[in-house]
C-alpha cells in the first residue's frame, strides 16, 4: 500500500521535462523601472548635462545624462558592485528594458571607466556644488524648524586592493581613503574626499566646508533657521569652536579628559548631579564652565557618566566617561533663533545631552553608504576615484530621496538598501510592446504585495528639483 501511494504522489507532480530559450524580454530587476522613472520625474537629468556635459567629446558615445543614469542603477542594483558586470548586462534586453534604455545604449565597462578617468579637478568639485543643491531641494521639502548637521570622517577599507595613488595607513589599522563627510538626517549632504593619512580635523578642511555650507543654507532656505553642529573629539580644537560661534550656529562637541577635570568631579557632591534616561539607559550629569589653558573664554561643559546599559548597572571603573563642551544656552545669537522658532527647550543641558547621544544616527549614515555601495574604490589614479566615489554619494542622495517619496508605503525610511533591493527591486518583470506602448507586467502578487499601482504613481509624480 505505502508503494502504491508513493508512486500516485510522483505522478501527480508537474515535472519540468526540457529547457529552451524564448524571445520575450524578461527582467529580474523590474524594480528598476520605478528608479529610472523617479529620475525622470524629479527632473535632475538637465542639471547633470549643465554641468558634466562636455565631457562627451563625441557624438559616437553616449550622452552624459544616459551615463549618470546607468550608473546610478548600478548602485542601486547592487547585484555585483565590479565595473566588469556592465559588460553582461550589455546583452541582456530585459535590463535595458527595465532602466528604461536601448539595448544599443548599454554601456561596456571600458564605457564606463573611460567616463570617469576624463575628470578633472574643477569637474570634481561640481559634485558638492550639485550635492549642495539636492540637500537645499530637501529642506525645501521637509521645512525642518531646526537643522542639525553632523560632521565626522570614514574610513574606505582599500587594504586588500592594488597600489593606488592616496591609498595609505589610517586610523583603524587598514590602508585606505578617509573622506570627511556631512550629514542631515539620512543624507550626506557633503564631503571631502581625501588620502588615508589626512586625519580628522586635518588643516582647515572643516573650517572651509563648514562656511560655505552655512552660507549656502542662510542665503538659500533662511538667514535665522538655528543650525547646530554635532562632532565627537577628534574636531575638538579651539580655531574650530571660534569659528563656529563666529557663524553663530549651535554646536555640541566631545572633548578631552585631562586629569584636572576627573579631579575636579571627583569631588562634587552627590546632590550636584543630575540623571537623565533615554529607554534602557541611565547617565548622571553635572554642569560646567571650563577654560583650557590657551582659551581665551570659558566655554559651557557637560560631564556625563552612564548608570545602566540595557538594564545593567555599570561599575565605575568600566563607565566610559565623557565631557561635551557646547555654546547652547549661553545667552549667544543661537539662543535668541531657538527662542524664535519656538524651541527654547532645547538650550537646557538635558535636551543637549540627549541631542549629542543622538550623534548615532550620524555614524548610521556611514554604515548604510558602506551597505549601499563598496569601500573599495576600482581605479589607480585618484581622481579617477574621486569621481566615482562622489558619484556613488550622489546615487546614495537619490536613494534616500527615492526611497522617502515613492517607496514609504512599502518599506521604512529607515531600512537599508540590502532590504529595499529585496523587496522592492528584484521583482520578475516583462517587457512588451502594445499598440505603439511599453508595458511593463508583473505577477498578480506582486502587484498586490507592493502596492504596485501607487508605487508607479508616486515615481511619475514626484517633487521636482529645482536649481536654487
Amino acid at each position: 500500500m505505502a508503494k502504491h501511494s508513493t508512486t500516485t504522489c510522483h505522478s501527480n507532480l508537474r515535472v519540468v521535462h526540457d529547457i529552451e530559450t524564448t524571445s520575450d524580454r524578461l527582467t529580474s530587476r523590474a524594480g528598476l523601472t520605478l528608479f529610472s522613472r523617479y529620475l525622470r520625474g524629479i527632473e535632475i537629468f538637465p542639471h547633470l548635462d549643465r554641468l558634466f556635459g562636455s565631457l562627451r567629446k563625441s557624438r559616437k558615445g553616449q550622452p552624459v545624462v544616459e551615463v549618470f543614469k546607468q550608473i546610478f542603477c548600478f548602485f542601486l542594483d547592487g547585484s555585483d558592485r565590479h565595473l566588469v558586470s556592465f559588460d553582461a548586462l550589455k546583452s541582456d534586453s530585459g535590463y535595458a528594458g527595465a532602466v528604461e534604455s536601448a539595448p544599443e545604449q548599454l554601456l561596456s565597462s571600458h564605457a564606463v571607466k573611460r567616463f570617469f578617468y576624463a575628470f578633472r579637478p574643477y569637474r570634481i568639485w561640481l559634485f558638492r556644488y550639485l550635492l549642495h543643491q539636492l540637500f537645499l531641494w530637501r529642506v525645501r521639502i521637509e521645512k525642518p524648524r531646526v537643522i542639525v548637521l553632523g560632521i565626522d570622517s570614514m574610513v574606505m577599507d582599500n587594504d586588500e586592493a592594488c597600489c593606488r595613488e592616496g591609498v595609505s595607513p589610517t586610523y583603524k589599522r587598514v590602508k585606505g581613503f578617509h573622506p570627511l563627510q556631512v550629514t542631515w538626517d539620512r543624507f550626506i549632504i557633503d564631503a571631502v574626499f581625501r588620502g588615508g593619512k589626512k586625519h580628522s580635523n586635518h588643516s582647515d578642511t572643516v573650517e572651509k566646508t563648514i562656511r560655505h555650507l552655512i552660507r549656502k543654507i542662510r542665503r538659500r532656505y533662511c538667514p535665522k533657521v538655528p543650525i547646530v553642529i554635532r562632532l565627537d573629539s577628534a574636531f575638538f580644537d579651539q580655531k574650530l569652536l571660534a569659528v563656529l560661534e563666529e557663524l553663530d550656529i549651535g554646536y555640541t562637541v566631545a572633548g578631552k579628559l585631562y586629569e584636572d577635570i576627573r579631579d575636579y568631579v571627583s569631588r562634587l557632591e552627590p546632590s550636584a548631579w543630575q540623571s537623565y534616561e533615554n529607554q534602557h539607559r541611565q547617565w548622571h550629569y553635572v554642569e560646567l564652565g571650563d577654560r583650557r589653558g590657551t582659551w581665551k573664554r570659558f566655554r559651557r561643559a557637560l560631564f556625563c557618566r552612564p548608570l545602566y546599559e540595557d538594564t545593567q548597572r555599570l561599575l565605575e571603573f568600566a563607565r566610559p566617561d565623557q565631557i561635551l563642551y557646547t555654546n547652547l544656552g549661553c545667552g549667544t545669537a543661537v539662543d535668541d533663533q531657538f527662542r524664535q522658532a519656538g524651541l527654547p527647550g532645547l538650550l537646557n543641558a538635558e535636551a543637549v545631552v540627549a541631542g549629542y547621544h543622538d550623534r548615532g544616527r550620524d555614524e548610521l549614515v556611514h554604515r548604510a553608504l558602506k551597505d549601499f555601495a563598496s569601500e573599495t574604490l576600482p581605479f589607480r589614479r585618484f581622481l579617477a576615484n574621486a569621481a566615482f566615489y562622489y558619484t556613488m554619494l550622489v546615487a546614495f542622495f537619490l536613494y534616500e530621496s527615492f526611497k522617502q517619496d515613492v517607496c514609504r508605503t512599502v518599506v521604512p525610511v529607515t531600512c537599508y538598501a540590502t532590504t529595499l533591493r529585496r523587496r522592492i527591486l528584484d521583482v520578475a518583470g516583462k517587457i512588451v510592446r502594445h499598440a505603439g506602448r511599453i508595458l511593463l507586467k508583473v505577477t498578480e502578487s506582486a502587484w498586490k504585495q507592493l502596492h504596485m499601482k501607487t508605487l508607479w504613481h508616486y515615481s511619475g509624480d514626484p517633487p521636482p528639483f529645482h536649481w536654487v
